[in-house]
């Protein structure tokens, strides 16, 4: 606790030492502006998760709240403990499986479904706690932990692309193609980018954030489908349609349901442990062995924001892999995860403002990022080629499938049978086998999500 007759240069020299700032190469403003830069690069999600929970008949203010909450928490935590630059929030493809599988898909009563997350939250703990998790992320190949990065750059250009539509579906053919390269939203996607390769190129302090207000402005002026809605706006929180706490823990223990809690709690254990490690190789926060510095805590922060999330009536939490725009931005200590928790804390009473920040102005935060990810690619020792190639066996896959446990399973897939046919068997870890059978019995099984 810092004593409050401390003069200011006392308390800042108390901060830099508990986050370890220039211990790590940083200073207080650069963390503040990552910080920044992650917020604006996530919170879309905002808007997002109440759509898609809506049409599957959530209440959109009662799951703003909660999508609010979550971030606050996991972000918050995730910097006071575990002192790493990795934002959490609610995750999207798991909130697009509560949404349209679990209840519209399956019926299941929206108490319920809670259920089933915060159940999911609570094993997710459990193999956390017990060392499961490290141990999957001690027996994750070089190739098939750098392939992921790749993978994720790979996945944040085409989410990217796709939000603004400059990549589009196809309906015949290949299954993308171009889409219209004269609207508003592309343009400014792609000067945004361009200016943010020029003014990182240049070192221009706080370049993405710095872009992304300009694009925001420009689309308040210019573009009609940004638009003032106001200021702040006071959250219900004890509305009759409020979902704090309304989980049905015991519904959830239905026999029937429990396959899918098992693939919620397979696909987060993958999905984020994955995004974990490529997030603190951006940031360069491994140590000499290549292990995550203070990887335990991270680790144990974004399990126990899932419980959080099913009591707040949110959906699975896991650290973002939009985290990359701050780490890009300069952010490695815990300071930078605090900023988003206290900006999602404030946007509970500032719900207008995030109108006001459109898809294209952070659309070029995160095809930057994704580029930069990209140079994971040079980090493959293709002398050890079964390795190498099972790396990018993984990354292609991530954005092919748009799953990152998908291309995991796939890298280690192709690992395994990969050092088999090549007479290689004696370098395969007992650890790196048992996961590739789970993995493999996980998709066969139909568990998949």
């Amino acid at each position: 606790m810092i004593s409050p007759n401390k003069s200011p240069k006392s308390r800042l020299s108390l901060i830099d030492s508990y986050f370890k700032i220039s211990e790590r190469g940083s200073n207080l403003r650069r963390e503040i502006v990552a910080g920044l830069t992650t917020f604006l690069s996530m919170v879309y999600m905002v808007v997002v998760i109440p759509n898609m929970l809506g049409q599957a008949g959530f209440n959109g203010g009662a799951i703003f709240i909660a999508t609010c909450l979550v971030a606050a928490f996991g972000s918050i935590l995730m910097g006071v403990w575990a002192n790493l630059p990795m934002a959490v929030g609610c995750a999207i493809s798991l909130t697009a499986f509560t949404a349209y599988s679990l209840v519209l898909g399956q019926g299941i009563p929206i108490p319920v479904a809670l259920g089933a997350i915060l159940l999911m939250g609570l094993i997710f703990t459990a193999v956390t706690i017990t060392g499961a998790r490290q141990w999957i992320l001690n027996n994750l190949p070089l190739g098939i932990a750098h392939g992921t990065g790749i993978g994720i750059g790979l996945f944040l250009l085409l989410i990217a692309t796709n939000n603004v539509q400059l990549i589009v579906a196809n309906s015949a053919g290949l299954p993308v193609k171009l889409g219209d390269v004269t609207s508003l939203p592309v343009i400014a996607t792609i000067i945004g980018l361009a200016a943010t390769i020029g003014l990182e190129s240049k070192r221009v302090p706080g370049a993405i954030l710095l872009v992304i207000i300009l694009l925001s402005t420009f689309g308040l002026i210019f573009d009609p489908q940004v638009s003032f809605q106001g200021i702040a706006a006071m959250p219900d929180f004890g509305a009759k349609d409020s979902l704090i706490g309304q989980f049905d823990l015991m519904g959830a223990l239905n026999p029937a349901l429990l396959p899918v809690v098992f693939a919620l709690v397979i696909t987060a254990i993958f999905d984020a442990t994955g995004s974990i490690r490529a997030l603190a190789g951006q940031a360069n926060l491994l140590d000499a062995s290549g292990k995550i510095i203070d990887g335990d805590k991270a680790l144990t922060v974004d399990s126990i924001s899932s419980i959080f999330a099913g009591f707040v009536g949110g959906t699975p939490a896991a650290v973002t892999i939009e985290s990359a725009a701050g780490t890009a931005a300069g952010g490695k200590t815990g300071i930078t995860a605090i900023v988003v928790g206290l900006l999602f804390l404030f946007m509970l009473f500032f719900s207008p403002l995030s109108h006001l920040v459109p898809s294209y102005a952070t659309a070029p935060a995160l095809m930057y990022v994704g580029l930069l990810m990209l140079s994971n690619a040079t980090k493959l020792k293709m002398d050890d080629r079964v390795d190498a190639l099972s790396g990018l066996t993984c990354a292609i896959f991530i954005v092919l499938s748009c799953n990152i446990v998908t291309g995991i399973t796939l890298g280690f897939t192709t690992l395994v049978f990969g050092r088999l046919f090549s007479g290689e068997w004696k370098k395969l870890k007992p650890g790196v086998v048992i996961i590739a059978l789970c993995l493999i019995g996980f998709y066969v099984g139909g568990w998949a999500i």
